[in-house]
This record gives C-alpha cells, sequence and structure tokens, in this order.
C-alpha cells in the first residue's frame, strides 16, 4: 500500500487534474474522490480523459476523507473551511482554495467576504523558508494561480531591494479554466474565440495575496481572459532603485528550483510551453524608454497554478522529493 490520498472536490477541473497526476504518482493511492451534484457518477463520465480510473465520485463528506493519509480540497472558494475542521488533525491537509492563504482578515472581508478562516502555511516552496515551512506543515494553502505567477517574477527583486515594492503594475492573461467549470455565458466558445476581455479591473481577489507573498505595498492588477483552455501569461512592471540586472537576480533566485526555469537571454515565455507541466517560465529586462523593470511569467494555471502546486507541497508534507510525480517538461504542440 501506498500512501493513501483523497480529493474533495475532484469534478472540477483542478480536481480532475489532480486525479491525473495522482493516477501517475509513484507513491500515492487514490482512495476517495468526491463531488456535490455528480456524487454517483463514475470518475470518467466526468473526466473522460481519465479512462481506466474505475471510481464513483463520492458525497463531499468528512467520513468518506478521514482514512486518508493526505486530503486535497479543490472546492469553491469560502467551502474548504468547514470540511478541513471536521477532519483528524492526523490527516495532513492541502487545500487550493482560498480560505487559508490570507493573514489579514480584512483582507479576506474586503475580497472574499464572510468570516475569516485563520492563515495555514503558505503553499510556494520557492519562497525563502517556505520548503521547510511546509515540510513541517499539517495544513497547507495552496496558491491562487495568478499569485503564483506574479509572485514569483516579483518576490526576488522586491526581496533584494533592487525594486520598489510601491508601484508594481501587472497585466496577466489566463486560459478559461481558471474560472471554473460550472457554465456560464461569457464562457462559452462563441464569446470567448477571438476575444480578448478585462475583468474585476482594480478588485482581483488575488491582490492582498500576491502584497502577502511578495512584499509589494502597491500593486494594480488587470487580469484579462484569453481564448484558451488553459495557461496564465502575466507581465509584471516595476521601478528599479537603482542599476539593475533582474536576470542575475532571478537567476540566482531559483538556482535550484527545479520548477522555475529563468529562459534564456532574448528567449521570451509562451503559456504553451508550460501546459501540462509544473514549471514556471520567466524571462526580465529594463525597459529602454521608462527604464521599468519587465518580468514575463508563464504557467500552466492547472499545473503550477493549482493541481501541480498541490502536489509538490503533498510532496514536501510527506518527506518525498518535491520532484515526485511531476514533470518540469510541457506537452507541444
Amino acid at each position: 500500500m501506498g500512501i493513501r490520498v483523497a480529493v474533495a472536490g475532484a469534478s472540477g477541473y483542478a480536481g480532475g487534474e489532480l486525479l491525473r497526476l495522482i493516477a501517475g504518482h509513484p507513491e500515492f493511492d487514490l482512495v476517495a474522490a468526491t463531488a456535490h451534484r455528480q456524487a454517483g457518477a463514475p470518475v470518467t463520465a466526468v473526466h473522460p480523459q481519465l479512462v481506466g480510473l474505475d471510481l464513483v465520485f463520492a458525497a463531499t463528506e468528512p467520513t468518506v476523507l478521514a482514512d486518508a493519509d493526505l486530503v486535497f480540497l479543490a472546492l469553491p472558494h469560502g467551502e474548504s473551511a468547514a470540511l478541513a475542521a471536521d477532519l483528524p488533525e492526523s490527516v495532513r491537509v492541502v487545500d487550493l482554495g482560498a480560505d487559508h492563504r490570507l493573514r489579514d482578515a480584512d483582507a479576506w472581508s474586503r475580497y472574499y467576504g464572510g468570516p475569516h478562516a485563520g492563515a495555514w502555511t503558505y503553499g510556494l516552496p520557492e519562497l525563502p523558508g517556505q520548503r521547510t515551512a511546509i515540510a513541517g506543515a499539517t495544513r497547507v494553502a495552496n496558491t491562487g494561480c495568478y499569485a503564483v505567477a506574479i509572485t514569483l517574477g516579483l518576490a526576488p527583486l522586491i526581496a533584494a531591494g533592487v525594486v520598489s515594492p510601491a508601484d508594481v503594475v501587472v497585466v496577466a492573461a489566463s486560459g478559461t479554466s481558471g474560472a471554473g467549470r460550472a457554465a456560464k455565458t461569457h464562457l462559452l466558445g462563441s464569446e470567448v474565440m477571438g476575444d480578448l476581455s478585462p475583468y474585476k479591473v482594480g478588485a482581483h481577489q488575488h491582490v492582498p495575496e500576491i502584497k502577502q507573498a511578495t512584499g509589494a505595498t502597491g500593486l494594480s492588477l488587470t487580469p484579462v481572459l484569453a481564448p484558451m483552455p488553459r495557461g496564465i501569461l502575466a507581465t509584471v512592471t516595476a521601478v528599479p532603485t537603482g542599476d539593475v540586472d533582474p536576470r542575475a537576480v532571478l537567476a540566482a533566485a531559483y538556482a535550484d528550483a527545479p520548477f522555475v526555469h529563468l529562459l534564456p537571454e532574448g528567449a521570451w515565455p509562451h503559456t504553451a510551453a508550460t501546459a501540462g507541466s509544473n514549471s514556471c517560465h520567466l524571462q526580465a529586462t529594463v525597459d529602454v524608454d521608462s527604464g521599468r523593470v519587465i518580468v514575463v511569467s508563464a504557467i500552466d494555471n492547472l499545473g503550477k497554478g493549482a493541481a501541480g502546486q498541490a502536489v509538490q507541497n503533498a510532496n514536501l508534507m510527506l518527506g518525498l522529493p518535491e520532484t515526485t510525480g511531476l514533470s518540469a517538461f510541457g506537452v507541444a504542440p
């Protein structure tokens, strides 16, 4: 028997990606996959890409999950805290939702609403000290998808003091899977194809998480819905504090990071190159006109932005190499 893992909310896009990664993980045994409306249906009826995974969705109840060694919560924001509170302390939990990311209760109230459930260990291993913290934790809050793409490009620059934390501007495009699987008119193929549209301009819920993770004090984020199923491309700009080589700072920060890749000078990130992987691709330069530092970051929002990141965190929590069951290589074309 391997390590017993379960997925709550397994009928969604992130949940389906978790099931795929778990099925290929050499140390994990999937013992339960739960859903709400899809409870009682075969997993393959919702995720036909998982043919051969002979499992039926169970109802999302604590008793179904309590026998696992580790539980992934892939539930809508605001639904994880109550379920996690009913799981035994002996069960390790990785929450892919936002419920336990923010330390500031006021920020939670402002961007999400409802009661603040309290912060867990933040699940971004590449931040200084976080691998050790995650390895010693039984409860870990997975990052938001925009948050990981932006934080990996920005945090080392602020930590090194080479850019100002007060004036960070980000434009980031995301595939439609980031909005979840629920049917919504604006996500229909005929609405999305051939179109780019901004949303939640000036008020995206990942802003306080990014500020908390990077040390930024002023951040403007404009998210853009892109006509692709998965991927995030984030363009981050900041004001330098003096002469700076942003590539050197990023290269030093991620020299030992297996999933963060600073591309060769002149090569720029593509979302397609990260599809199906747990990688983040970075490139940086200094704008010849404005002098602002520019960092471009690409991830698979369902990989490093959700399920892949969750498995990476789970590996650390369980004492496994963080790369176990994960690939740094994308799928192309």
